[in-house]
């Protein structure tokens, strides 16, 4: 697919490519340049991790409300 940037370099990524990577509006994304290319990745917080994410272990509520206060913590701190 292609796609183009428009004016200050927003770039509007195809809804299918979103849909498949899972980045909606607000989704916080984390832009990486490797030689001539730049690549983005969806960053995800424990919230959605624990919803979505591979299970790879068990998180109680209450580390899951431990983590999630940290991590709100330091989106305020921006």
């Amino acid at each position: 697919m292609k796609a183009k940037v428009g004016k200050k370099r927003v770039l509007v990524i195809p809804k299918k490519i979103a849909e498949r990577v899972g980045i909606n509006e607000g989704t916080i994304v984390e832009l990486k340049e490797e030689g001539n290319k730049i690549i983005i990745e969806p960053l995800r917080d424990a919230v959605w991790l624990s919803i979505y994410g591979e299970k790879i272990t068990k998180v109680t509520l209450k580390e899951l409300e431990e983590e999630s206060f940290e991590q709100q913590k330091k989106y305020l701190e921006k």
